[in-house]
């Protein structure tokens, strides 16, 4: 990784690149630390470093700025929650799945639904936090929650809302510059740097909380299992399975064309970290409702008891069924083998032993599925064992510490090497002059 940067910063136009992609994050950064108007920012210092509750995770993927209470408080999470919708909605709707296979022109069309979406969803929200600020529900337990937003009038709350708004849309605006003219992904890449900024002071949290020898063996534990966790995720997210394709020799005229073989490559773990966010985000609205709610009935305590901490067994078994549900959905509406089949086919590629048409479709479905079920449960034993083992050290699964930042960063940071390596070896031919 250090040798492909190195590399990176000697070739003049990749060089260009990083510092411009460097320079995109510092502006990201210091909007995550400029307070929206109406809020009283000593109180919000003294609230922030305290326990984050129900939206933790939020805050993390925003780098802390949401319990700041800053212009990018709501950070890349609306951009995140319409890109997922508009993948599910691809398969429902059809106009959308005609669009995704009109190549470039309708790439674009879906991208621009997926902007709009990403400001209604920002607009919604952002009226939640503001809302939430103003009762003082975003730091419940807090005896000067409510002193947080002083001024309770309209003005002031609809001001609130189109900051954050407008600063989903400036965060929207620079992943894309980054993507343009940068490296790698541009909203993978701010997601990233949004959990990077709160590591540190996670891992400074657990030494201040004292313990054997004043915190540090602790501090020890928790970086060597953060160790294993990343050492662990690097070797399954580079796994695949590769599907093996020959493709017959075709007379254009006077020219052979095809004859040529290759092969699917096809992932352990092909979701990604979707189907954690889909989870951790389900297992988030039944505290919500009952946070909000201000009863005290029975069903709201049960719910507090079990939904709120993530340390409770009904949680932790919930949490592992629902990623392992949502790695075999997503799989499912991302990867359609009856397509691949076709194209193969169509091209005059088949895979040896296997008939073109139904029964390749078939032989990939039952290749997908298999593999799909180890992928599955380590993304749940991923995010559930740091949740466990760090539990009693302050970390969770929303923790900068926790199995679903350790994903993220891994594997944002495995594809953005693998894409500076591509670049060079565009740009190198040596290997073709020898």
């Amino acid at each position: 990784m250090l040798t492909a940067f190195a590399r990176a910063f000697t070739t003049p136009d990749l060089r260009k690149k990083l510092l411009f992609t460097l320079g995109i994050i510092a502006v990201y950064r210091v909007g995550t630390h400029i307070p929206i108007p109406g809020v009283n920012y000593t109180y919000v210092q003294q609230q922030a470093s305290g326990d984050q509750g129900l939206l933790g995770l939020v805050n993390m993927l925003s780098g802390g700025a949401l319990l700041q209470v800053t212009v990018f408080a709501l950070g890349i999470t609306p951009y995140i929650t319409a890109s997922i919708i508009l993948q599910l909605l691809t398969v429902v709707i059809p106009r959308l799945e005609t669009l995704k296979k009109e190549g470039q022109a309708g790439t674009a069309k879906i991208t621009q639904y997926t902007r709009y979406l990403t400001v209604a969803l920002a607009v919604l929200q952002g009226t939640g936090v503001v809302a939430a600020a103003r009762s003082g529900d975003l730091f419940a337990g807090s005896p000067m929650s409510t002193r947080v937003v002083p001024d309770k009038s309209i003005f002031i709350a609809i001001t609130m809302v189109i900051c954050m708004t407008a600063g989903t849309a400036v965060v929207m605006w620079l992943g894309e510059l980054i993507t343009d003219r940068g490296i790698g992904n541009g909203m993978s890449i701010l997601m990233f740097v949004s959990i990077a900024a709160t590591f540190p002071v996670g891992l400074w949290a657990i030494k201040e909380r004292g313990g054997l020898a004043d915190g540090w063996i602790e501090f020890g534990i928790v970086v060597l299992v953060g160790l294993v966790m990343v050492g662990l995720v690097v070797f399954v997210e580079q796994a695949q399975r590769r599907i093996p394709v020959q493709y017959a020799k075709r007379m254009i005229g006077r020219r052979s064309y095809g004859g040529t073989s290759t092969y699917i490559p096809l992932k352990v773990n092909q979701a990604g970290v979707v189907p954690v966010i889909f989870a951790s985000s389900l297992l988030y609205i039944p505290p919500l409702v009952a946070q909000f709610s201000g009863g005290t009935s029975e069903w709201e305590t049960w719910i507090q008891a079990n939904f709120v901490h993530g340390d409770s067994p009904i949680y932790i078994t919930l949490y592992f069924l629902l990623i392992v549900f949502f790695a075999f959905f997503y799989v499912t509406i991302s990867f359609n083998p009856t397509e691949v089949a076709d194209n193969m086919k169509t091209f005059g590629g088949f895979i040896p032993g296997i008939r073109a048409g139904r029964p390749t479709a078939g032989y990939l479905s039952y290749v997908v599925n298999r593999i799909t079920w180890p992928g599955s449960l380590y993304l749940g034993l991923i995010a559930l064992v740091p949740t466990v083992a760090l539990a009693g050290f302050g970390a969770g699964h929303d923790s900068p510490l926790g199995g679903t930042s350790i994903l993220i960063m891994v594997g944002v940071g495995l594809e953005t090497v693998r894409q500076i390596e591509s670049r060079l070896r565009q740009l190198n031919y040596e290997g073709f002059l020898r």
